[in-house]
């Protein structure tokens, strides 16, 4: 029985895979009767921003077009990684030196995740596994037979884990076993993504390719309330996908969500009521800070909304159709990634293009990361690059310079 349960949710996820893959091409107008518009060329900036790369190192594992949830976190002065050939290394944040570095053979697809000496990742496979924090030895390890595509959460003793097939499940800390588990209803027919489940207080927030958004009590996973942001419209099933894809948000009572061809929106965190929503589409996400907040939409273009009622403030749109990246903080300006590896700096306040680096040409498919010294990026080709940025000091003839 289990093994046929098995073989029936991975020819199902194999199927939805592929029918999200032919929407996306359908849509995006890949057919012999539809011309396609190519992606913007890049054109020249007036570089105002300071970039310069710290260190780089190869992780292996080239997961191009896999659309994979595999990124850098930092923590305590430690960045862990993860390739999709199975490796997972510990490094110190400053250096790039090894600390560890641990082969997992497994078909990595998500994390890592760390907390309470605890590394977590999930695979294309359904496994999951938890690694120590100190040396990467093997703590438990579980298979729930469906593929991971959003990082793992954890939560006190327990780890969250979130699958493609709409299952949400709440596992020991200590062992891996099972404590809790969720499921929502999926539409036939979704992009290939998952939102990641994130902390709001008491409570675990997740989004839906549905358009739901549910906020589940993590100690027993029962659902507090759910709310729909993005209700399908239109007659087909490519006119009606509502996918949340990208991670929910949190700033205090204040809960902000984004769906494709949907809303953005934000919610009340007690009662999942909606305080304000504007029209977006977006599948690559966004990030903010106490004024406003930082979208890339489902063409590429990045807009600055008003946190307090989603007006907005300015949109960047030379870069249309480049698969960027959500954006991701560096100090006072922005950093996204595109699809042919280059790294864009945006001034927060203007959207205005201040710097540009090239990475290893390939894909970056998920976000940078920040510690607020350094931006952290992961191509799809495993390459993990580090850089430092800077606003450029202006040289004044008052200074002798």
């Amino acid at each position: 029985m289990i093994e046929t349960k098995t073989s029936l949710t991975r020819l199902y996820r194999g199927a939805r895979i592929a029918a999200a893959a032919t929407a996306l091409l359908v849509m995006l107008g890949c057919d012999n009767d539809k011309e396609v518009d190519p992606p913007a060329e890049l054109t020249d900036i007036t570089t105002t921003r300071d970039v310069r790369r710290v260190w780089t190192v190869g992780l292996g594992g080239d997961s191009e077009r896999l659309r994979l949830a595999l990124k850098p976190v930092v923590a305590d002065g430690v960045v862990y990684a993860a390739s999709h050939d199975g490796e997972v290394v510990a490094m110190a944040a400053d250096t790039g030196k090894r600390n560890w570095l641990v082969k997992t053979k497994l078909a990595l697809s998500a994390g890592p995740e760390v907390g309470g000496g605890l590394v977590v990742l999930g695979s294309s496979d359904g496994d999951i596994i938890g690694l120590d924090a100190s040396n990467g030895a093997q703590r438990w390890r579980k298979s729930i037979a469906s593929e991971i595509l959003a990082q793992p959460l954890l939560v006190n003793d327990t780890v969250v884990i979130r699958t493609v097939d709409g299952h949400i499940e709440g596992l020991s800390a200590a062992d891996g076993s099972t404590k809790w588990a969720v499921d929502e209803q999926v539409p036939r027919l979704t992009l290939r993504g998952t939102a990641p489940p994130v902390l709001a207080g008491d409570r675990i927030i997740a989004g839906f390719d549905s358009g739901k958004v549910l906020a589940i009590d993590p100690r027993n996973g029962d659902v507090l309330w759910d709310t729909i942001v993005n209700a399908p419209r239109g007659r087909t099933e490519l006119e009606r996908l509502t996918d949340i894809d990208s991670p929910a948000r949190v700033s205090g009572d204040d809960i902000f969500v984004v769906g494709f061809q949907g809303r953005v929106a934000m919610l009340a965190r007690d009662s999942g009521q909606i305080w304000w929503a504007r029209d977006a589409s977006s599948y690559r996400g966004f990030t903010m800070d106490e004024q406003n907040l930082y979208l890339t939409n489902a063409d590429s273009v990045v807009i600055a909304m008003r946190r307090s009622d989603g007006a907005v403030q300015w949109e960047q749109d030379t870069m249309k159709r480049r698969g960027l990246t959500a954006p991701a903080i560096d100090g006072d300006a922005l950093v996204v990634g595109d699809f042919e590896g280059y790294l864009h700096w945006l001034d927060k306040a203007t959207g205005n293009i201040v710097a540009r680096q090239k990475t290893d040409g390939e894909r970056i498919s998920n976000s940078a990361v920040s510690d607020n010294q350094r931006v952290f990026v992961q191509t799809d080709s495993g390459k993990l690059l580090v850089f430092r940025s800077g606003a450029r000091e202006v040289k004044t003839a008052d200074s002798g310079q």
